[in-house]
């Protein structure tokens, strides 16, 4: 598996939360796993438990004997010269899961996963905090050959390499059609997965002869992996690799609807090359979202929403409340507006990057909106993103219909959100669009039932059952399905007890990577036939 990020050593979305429970699921299935990933400069590899790998002679009678060195050279070409870049690699093994970074410069001098920090601003000055990094093309190219080289200095070719997104996609390319790659990996099934097809998260490159060069690939793929004017790494692995997305509805989105129009229609160009998306729905670990087990997750009581025992949801509920009235969420938080001590009120909550991607320029109007004939509930928010919108929802708190009703928590902090979670009766998720969402299952799984715009991913969430949906992406779509919520939770409370039950046993019974890791093993099989058929 070669990704920028994995759960807890790098991450910046869900990226990293699938590719950690998916190894560790094939782990689990008694497959031999190895993820490959950057040694980022926020990373302490010693600390992380992490060792030097020597790498091995290729011959240990040979006149080098049993020499072992510690680095190599990845080809690294720009346009007017040849050149490379050292690598070396730190290991870890848990099990049948082994764990691999690539120390590089390119790596060891980012502190951010996609983004320079404001330390690095601070810095230099021209590394603006929040903006991509400039060399983002040849940084994943960089981990895609180190990891392509590793295996090839490790002597065992692959059963399959899984590409994680457009950071890791020009690898299936490159393995079929660069001469140093191709006749070693030619049984190695390959398998690219969009996590967001979105525009800006492709990792395409507008300069051409760029790419052909740092890539190694023929100008021939360079010409035919174009989206526009732009090489495309999605593109690049039609021709080489099973493709697939994360969750059924949005595969049919980017190749069904006019919806791919947001992805600049690359889900149509894949089809006119041939290319049939394949859909499946990310799953989750239950065991990591266990409200049954406080202690892991930083609550104040533990409760189980699958028995009905929601006694320590109140006290989360009640200590949230405590915290917000104190102004004292969490440390590097900013808190605008506040909510009233009143437990009996039922509890919206929003948590994730405030961008109209995310639905909020929506969610501001509904919430007014609601705010004007129903003085009956209160909204919690947490998260940071659009300096406008961020402004938009400060300001909506300072309101008077909303006061002490409405709190806008501006920042992230992992246990601050468990507590969200735990402490809400509804969860929003008015996004745009939505290729899986993992946020509606850790809501669920803590008894807060998410109420999202019916689309992508979000249409695992079943209307009147697990959840609550709308299909106009408007705010009186939003704000109708707000007052459907309500309603039910002030006129019907079995209903909502029921609710939660079943939204947790339709995790149980459909979305756990235990069941999701079979679709994955089919999808390895497949690929591994499609390089046998080459």
């Amino acid at each position: 598996m070669v990704t920028r990020e994995y759960d807890t050593l790098a991450g910046a979305g869900g990226v990293k939360d699938v590719c950690r429970q998916l190894a560790e699921s094939l782990r689990n299935h008694g497959c031999r796993v190895r993820v490959i990933l950057p040694r980022y400069g926020f990373m302490d590899a010693d600390a992380l438990g992490f060792t030097p790998l020597e790498l091995p002679s290729r011959r240990k009678d040979g006149p080098c004997g049993n020499r072992r060195r510690h680095s190599f050279a990845v080809e690294m070409n720009y346009v007017d010269r040849e050149r490379r870049e050292d690598v070396s690699i730190w290991e870890k093994r848990e099990g049948g899961l082994t764990i691999f970074l690539v120390e590089a410069a390119r790596f060891a001098e980012k502190l951010g996963v996609y983004t320079y920090t404001a330390v690095e601003e601070a810095k230099t000055g021209w590394q603006r905090h929040g903006s991509g990094h400039y060399d983002y093309f040849a940084m994943n190219i960089l981990l895609q050959k180190a990891a392509l080289d590793l295996m090839i200095l490790l002597a065992e070719p692959p059963d399959a390499i899984h590409c994680q997104d457009g950071h890791a996609a020009t690898l299936a390319a490159m393995a079929r059609e660069n001469c140093g790659y191709r006749h070693f990996f030619a049984e190695t099934g390959l398998v690219v997965t969009i996590h967001n097809a979105g525009l800006g998260y492709h990792q395409e490159v507008g300069d051409l002869a760029f790419a052909r060069a740092v890539t190694g690939l023929p100008q021939s793929v360079i010409r035919r992996s174009r989206l526009g004017p732009a090489f495309d790494p999605f593109v690049a692995a039609a021709d080489y690799a099973v493709i697939n997305t994360v969750s059924e509805q949005y595969a049919r989105e980017l190749q069904e609807t006019r919806e791919d129009a947001r992805t600049g229609w690359l889900g149509h160009r894949l089809l006119q090359r041939g290319v049939r998306i394949i859909g499946i729905t990310n799953g989750i670990n239950p065991r990591d979202v266990d409200p049954t087990r406080p202690e892991r997750l930083g609550l104040a009581a533990p409760f189980d929403p699958l028995r009905g025992d929601l006694d320590g949801k109140r006290v989360c509920k009640q200590e949230m409340l405590d915290l917000v009235a104190r102004r004292d969420a969490a440390d590097g938080v900013q808190q605008f507006g506040s909510l009233d001590r009143e437990p009996a009120l039922p509890l919206f909550t929003f948590i994730g990057r405030l961008t109209a991607q995310k639905g909020v320029d929506v969610l501001l109007p509904a919430l007014a909106a609601l705010a004007v004939d129903d003085r009956g509930f209160q909204m919690l928010a947490l998260g940071s993103g659009d300096p406008d919108l961020e402004k938009a929802l400060a300001a909506l708190t300072g309101q008077e219909e909303l006061a002490g009703r409405c709190c806008f928590l501006r920042g992230y902090h992992p246990g601050l959100a468990n507590r969200i979670y735990a402490a809400g009766d509804f969860f929003l998720i008015p996004s745009r669009y939505e290729p899986c969402g993992l946020t509606d299952y850790m809501a669920q799984l803590l008894g807060n039932l998410p109420v999202v715009h019916h689309v992508g991913g979000l249409v695992k969430v079943l209307d009147g059952r697990t959840g609550f949906s709308y299909r106009d992406h408007t705010p009186e779509g939003l704000a109708g399905a707000m007052r459907r919520a309500l309603a039910v939770y002030r006129d019907e409370p079995e209903r909502i007890r029921a609710m939660q039950r079943q939204a947790v046993q339709e995790i149980l019974d459909h979305h756990t990577w235990e069941k999701v890791t079979e679709s994955y093993l089919d999808l390895y099989r497949d690929a591994q036939a499609m390089a046998c058929a080459r």
